[in-house]
């Protein structure tokens, strides 16, 4: 069985982590790893269902991320969490439990604010900036930069499919697949 590891990518909403994680995915099961996916926004329907947006339920909820990523983790799975997790003592308590099972790969998907309220689909951005949405990360709550990420991908850079190579090349670098796909 392959040694398991979590990819964990963090940043503001609209950031472009899950689309990453969505194009890095595939790759790494064409590599024969079994892959699975934490998204915050699905983990927050099935696993963290009836939190708020307070700080309080927000590290709950990365918690909760962490919790589950260990266990996957630790069964051998590559493990893709996309969740803004906007702190940073609570990210890393997520990397302490996943640690006990294996690495933890922090990916910083850096965008601007501005950048983030351009791409915003659902309008989320102009609902904060019109105070109709409160404590929304980014604009009327914090989000703490990670202080040393193994891999900061700014996207205003970087097109998702480049990102996602970037990050690939990243794992293979640091010996967690390999370089190439096997035949």
């Amino acid at each position: 069985m392959s040694k398991g590891f979590t990819l964990w990518f963090t940043g503001l909403s609209g950031a472009g982590k899950t689309t990453i994680a969505e194009i890095v995915g595939p790759e790494l099961e064409r590599r024969g790893l079994a892959v699975e996916y934490l998204d915050g926004d699905v983990v927050r329907t099935h696993l963290s269902k009836g939190l708020g947006f307070s700080k309080e339920d927000r590290d709950t909820n990365i918690e909760r991320i962490g919790w589950v990523a260990s266990r996957l983790t630790r069964h051998g799975a590559a493990v893709l969490v996309s969740a803004i997790s906007p702190y940073e003592e609570t990210r890393q308590k997520a990397r302490d439990l996943v640690e006990e099972h294996g690495p933890f790969v922090e990916v910083f998907v850096a965008t601007s604010v501005e950048e983030c309220a351009r791409r915003d689909v659902k309008g989320l951005y102009e609902k904060a900036f019109s105070g109709e949405i409160k404590e929304f990360t980014g604009v009327s709550d914090p989000y703490e930069e990670p202080s040393s990420p193994e891999l900061k991908i700014d996207t205003e850079e970087h097109e998702p499919e480049e990102s996602a190579r970037i990050v690939v090349e990243k794992l293979a670098e640091t010996g967690l697949i390999e370089a190439s796909v096997p035949a």
